[in-house]
């Protein structure tokens, strides 16, 4: 039996929510899959590949920015307060954070994939022996309640990788005001987010050459083989990235390279030649952009910090 979370205070997506999520996706004229289920233990992994790779600059850009501001973005240090990560991944980001911030009370990693919380809390206790590693179990597109213990603390939120950017704007302003209520009233928060930039350099991070992107989307169909029973052929769909200008997103697809039909739990669900299931889009910003989507979920925008070639930023949000 797989090792679970400890201290898990929220519950871990449901079973029934994919299944659900699944048939209602799989079931419209326009074919889509959240892109919240690619996170399972492979994507995971496929994941931490695709950062590694060279198109993929955002993980080395937002590194570089934090690794050269940190002391500044955290204006001294969050003496007995919380530092909360939104869809934490393996949170080695965090850590240029925790250095810093040798009397912090507790972390609380924030994330779906029970395995990179279980990595994140090995890896972090065995570096910071001290500090108190609470990882929640959970979607934080949804109200997170906190351990009643850490409620009336300071606190610092973090949301690195410029994840807010597969939320159209409206949604974004809604994910941030999300965010707020768990921050509470005088919570601040550093965001990553991603810069609009020449249309070729976009689709490039998005269709590595070694394919780490392309078996990423791919193993979504294959969760749903796995945890669904799907008959899902991945050898009969390809992967797909363009950039949108005019939305300023990229948007990634799956694409039935014949006709075919899929087995669902009894239901059969038919896919034309070229038809697509949209899986992901990932919105980029001007400085500009980000400041007016941030306002309007009532935030006061602060600070921006850029990488050299201003691929990429984080917002201080107070």
């Amino acid at each position: 039996m797989p090792e679970r979370a400890e201290h898990a205070f929220a519950p871990a997506q449901k079973d029934d929510d994919f299944a659900a999520s699944v048939f209602d996706g799989l079931s419209r004229p326009l074919k889509s899959l959240p892109c919240r289920f690619f996170y399972d233990s492979i994507g995971s992994a496929l994941f931490e590949e695709i950062t590694r790779q060279p198109e993929y600059y955002l993980t080395r850009a937002e590194i570089a920015i934090l690794e050269a501001n940190a002391p500044e973005m955290l204006g001294g240090e969050l003496s007995g307060g919380i530092l909360i990560e939104f869809g934490s991944g393996s949170s080695i980001k965090t850590e240029i954070l925790i250095r810093l911030m040798p009397r912090l009370r507790a972390y609380v990693p924030i994330d779906i994939s029970e395995s990179a919380l279980l990595e994140a809390k090995r890896r972090l206790t065995s570096r910071f022996p001290r500090l108190d590693v609470r990882p929640i179990l959970g979607d934080f597109s949804h109200p997170v309640a906190l351990p009643p213990e850490f409620e009336r603390l300071p606190k610092l939120g973090f949301f690195p990788g410029s994840t807010i950017g597969n939320f159209p704007p409206a949604e974004a302003a809604q994910m941030l005001r999300m965010m707020r209520l768990t921050l509470s009233s005088g919570g601040r928060l550093l965001i990553g987010v991603d810069l609009k930039k020449d249309a070729r350099q976009l689709v490039r991070a998005y269709n590595d050459a070694k394919g780490f992107t392309a078996a990423f989307n791919l193993n979504l169909l294959a969760r749903i083989n796995r945890e669904l029973g799907g008959t899902f052929d991945l050898n009969a769909f390809r992967h797909r990235a363009t950039y949108e200008p005019l939305e300023g997103r990229i948007t990634m697809h799956l694409v039935s390279t014949k006709e075919q039909a899929v087995e669902l739990d009894g239901a059969r669900i038919q896919f034309s030649e070229g038809e697509t299931i949209h899986t992901e889009s990932a919105y980029k910003y001007t400085i500009d952009e980000f400041r007016r989507v941030s306002r309007s979920a009532g935030w006061l925008p602060q600070r921006v910090w850029t990488d050299p070639d201003n691929l990429f930023s984080v917002r201080e949000l107070v």
